[in-house]
């Protein structure tokens, strides 16, 4: 055997094999799934390249210009030059097709033989039968040869206007059309006269009773000898609004701040009464619309917001009989920290989940509905999409906010083969998941979106980015006469958590409202809290007095609360009022407690204490808990918290540093070396390669191209008792994981998880 640097080239092995260690580590770069696990030697590395499942993969990594340059190759000669292949994509710049080719043959979906560029034959299966529209070449179909290009212009001129429309129809594809059949007895073929002018001159074939078929040398006729309508070499132009930057990053920050608080207000409320999880996984609808209420945002806005709590690790299942949605530990981590490293850890995990929260509230395939928090909402394709958005996002100037329309085009032209039905629905989500959480601000990209995509998965930088443009956390509230307290900034620490349980929220935006009521009032004396303590908290939070309306409120609803005491007999109801219990007894509504007085001050109830005292609170009386002793008793609500059960995503194929492909490629250097210098070995007195170590994989790939071409391997063979020989093996056919072929004149059948190595003769 000649020395690889010497050998004629004769296939994508051989291509490969006189490649020089920079454009082997550009192969490894460009398709990192060729590395993993590392390849035994460069025919190995040749091997698992044309395997389908990485060939798909590659292919479905172009953008429309390479794929198209690609079909074009694909559908030529068995080898096409760039002068064919610029003609092919109707005139195209040379030096752009060249361009083109040059990155298809770095990705080894092409190589480079003496006579020019031959794509290789698993691309040209992927790419599938009706590439580009075409249908097969005539020799492929029913029927005699195609003639040469001119006598097909020549009969296409002569074509009546019936038997013309339908090649125009066809044309483009796609390339069977169906038509009526003759039903006069006797008569066979279409009713038509058209398609019976066409199959009488050989333009088009049939393929079945009612059906003809359009030849791919008529189709290229047609066309001029174009294989695509209309090239699409350049990325489409993507306009929008100019912004201001500091806008773009104001606004950025007011919603990364909003999207803190709104998450630190939900967990805390599921902190004392999380919802229950659903049998089938996910949240209850109800529970989600409670949320939205509490929260005062729309149904959308809050299913985003309880999967960002999940995919951060902030919630999760806690795995109890009776199952609940719960903050884990992490959630009490994430809120110690300082605002720019809690949006860095809530951003890093939405841009590379798979989890789609837009997609809650619509239907699977099988018409269920996705329920936030359920298995449903993982859809990988989202993690692709979401990043190729901000990708062109970042790719624009600074303050431009395209349109989603223009977006939705540019990620379809850079993925072609990847972008769903929805994609224009798709691309507007993530638009608004982004300026939601402050990635964009006014539809731009912010300086915290930048630091994202460019952070690696690096908290710091992203942190330092958004720090700047966070409204700084106040300290103090101003309390007014109309019983609200307005906040000029975000609330944190004690604060947020006094606020929240002593008043609500009314309003949100650049300044939170905070609304006093009885309700809220109440709310904090249920837990202990008492008048005096309250106004005491509400003068440390403000920086004024507290309103006279204001105490007036708290003082009058601590007079209130309290004096109706309920004990356990199941139920004791004592109160000083009696004419408030004279008002219990004649609501109709307390009938389920079934009240007897047995003194003037004093009710019973067979209902346990925790039932009355639930029913007594929704008919706006203001009761608390007794001890036997006759003291009041605050009832204890421990904080609920989930062990953290990081959701594993679907892996990624990371990419290798430089370090690591020179590693690489010196090792496959030195394996091809070492194959080289034993490729005279002789086995029963004949001479053949060393067979590398092959996954079944790379071996049926190996095969398959051998099938193709109509020649032998050398392959070693693991026999039932776990020695390995060594075979010169013609193979015919793979099927059931077995492939049949013959070795030494005997047809024999091999189980392809017995070959431990393939390699071509």
């Amino acid at each position: 055997m000649l020395p690889a640097s010497s050998s004629p080239i004769r296939s994508l092995a051989d291509d490969i094999r006189g490649r020089s260690d920079e454009e082997l580590a550009a192969l490894l770069a460009a398709r990192p799934d060729l590395a993993r696990p590392a390849p035994s030697d460069l025919t190995a590395l040749a091997s698992r390249s044309s395997t389908r499942a990485s060939t798909v993969r590659a292919i479905d990594g172009l953008d429309a210009a390479h794929l198209q340059a690609l079909e074009a190759a694909a559908i030529g000669a068995e080898a096409v030059s760039p002068d064919a292949l610029a003609r092919l994509l109707d005139g195209a710049d040379l030096d752009r097709v060249t361009a083109l080719v040059d990155d298809l043959w770095r990705l080894a979906l092409v190589w480079r033989a003496p006579h020019g560029l031959i794509v290789t034959r698993t691309a040209v299966d992927v790419l599938g039968e009706g590439v580009a529209g075409l249908g097969l070449a005539a020799d492929d179909l029913p029927g005699p040869a195609a003639p040469d290009a001119e006598t097909l212009r020549a009969e296409i001129a002569l074509a009546p206007p019936r038997a013309r429309a339908i090649l125009d129809r066809l044309t483009w594809g796609p390339s069977v059309g169906i038509v009526p059949a003759a039903d006069a007895p006797g008569r066979r073929g279409p009713a038509d006269d058209g398609p019976r002018w066409l199959l009488a001159h050989g333009l088009v074939r049939a393929v079945a009773s009612d059906q003809i078929a359009l030849p791919r040398e008529v189709a290229m006729v047609l066309r001029e000898g174009r294989v695509h309508r209309n090239p699409q070499l350049d990325a489409p132009a993507v306009a929008g609004a100019e912004r201001q930057v500091e806008q773009v990053d104001a606004a950025a920050g007011a919603s990364a701040s909003e999207v803190l608080a709104l998450l630190d207000e939900l967990l805390d409320s599921w902190s004392q009464t999380p919802p229950r999880v659903l049998r089938t996984g996910g949240l209850a609808v109800r529970d989600l619309k409670a949320a939205a209420a509490q929260l005062d945002t729309t149904p959308e806005h809050t299913a985003y917001l309880v999967e960002l709590a999940l995919i951060a690790d902030l919630v999760a299942d806690d795995g109890e009989v009776d199952p609940h949605w719960v903050p884990t530990a992490e959630y009490d981590i994430w809120q110690t920290e300082p605002g720019g490293e809690r949006w860095a850890r809530l951003a890093l995990a939405w841009l590379t989940t798979t989890r789609a929260p837009h997609r809650v509230g619509s239907r699977t395939d099988t018409s269920a509905v996705i329920n936030a928090l359920g298995t449903d909402g993982q859809w990988p394709p989202i993690r692709t999409l979401r990043r190729g958005v901000l990708d062109l996002l970042a790719a624009a100037d600074e303050g431009l906010a395209p349109n989603a329309t223009d977006l939705a085009g540019a990620v379809r032209w850079r993925r072609p083969r990847r972008v769903p039905r929805t994609l224009d629905e798709v691309v507007e989500a993530v638009l608004r998941e982004a300026s939601w959480l402050g990635v964009t601000g006014h539809g731009a990209l912010s300086v915290g979106g930048r630091a994202l995509l460019a952070s690696e998965g690096d908290l710091k930088p992203v942190a330092e980015s958004i720090h700047p443009h966070l409204p700084a956390p106040v300290d103090a509230v101003l309390l007014q006469a109309d019983l609200t307290a307005i906040a000029p900034g975000p609330v944190t620490g004690s604060l947020a958590a006094f606020l929240r349980l002593v008043a609500d929220v009314e309003s949100r935006g650049g300044a939170t409202v905070h609304r006093f009521s009885e309700d809220s009032i109440r709310r904090c004396l249920d837990t202990g809290w008492t008048g005096e303590d309250i106004l005491a908290g509400l003068r440390d939070a403000s920086s004024t007095p507290v309103p006279q309306p204001l105490e007036y409120l708290v003082r009058d609803v601590a007079r209130r609360h309290g004096t109706i005491r309920v004990r356990g007999v199941s139920a004791v109801i004592r109160s000083e009022d009696e004419g408030g219990l004279d008002v219990m007894l004649a609501n109709r509504k307390l009938a389920a407690l079934q009240l007897r007085r047995i003194a003037p001050t004093v009710l019973t109830s067979p209902v346990g204490p925790e039932v009355v005292l639930e029913m007594l609170r929704e008919e706006g009386f203001a009761p608390v808990s007794e001890s036997p002793s006759g003291t009041v008793t605050v009832p204890t609500r421990p904080v609920r918290r989930a062990v953290r059960q990081r959701a594993v995503d679907p892996a990624l194929v990371q990419a290798m540093d430089l370090a690591q492909l020179d590693s690489l490629v010196a090792g496959l250097r030195a394996a091809e070396a070492e194959a080289t210098s034993r490729a005279s070995v002789t086995m029963d007195g004949r001479a053949g390669p060393a067979i590398p170590a092959n996954d079944p994989t790379t071996s049926m790939a190996v095969l398959r191209e051998a099938i193709a071409d109509g020649r032998a391997v050398w392959l070693g063979y693991s026999d039932g008792v776990g020695r390995t020989q060594r075979l010169l093996f013609y193979p015919e056919r793979i099927d059931g994981g077995r492939v049949s072929g013959v070795n030494e004149g005997v047809t024999r059948t091999l189980s392809i998880h017995r070959i431990t190595g393939v390699v071509t003769d």
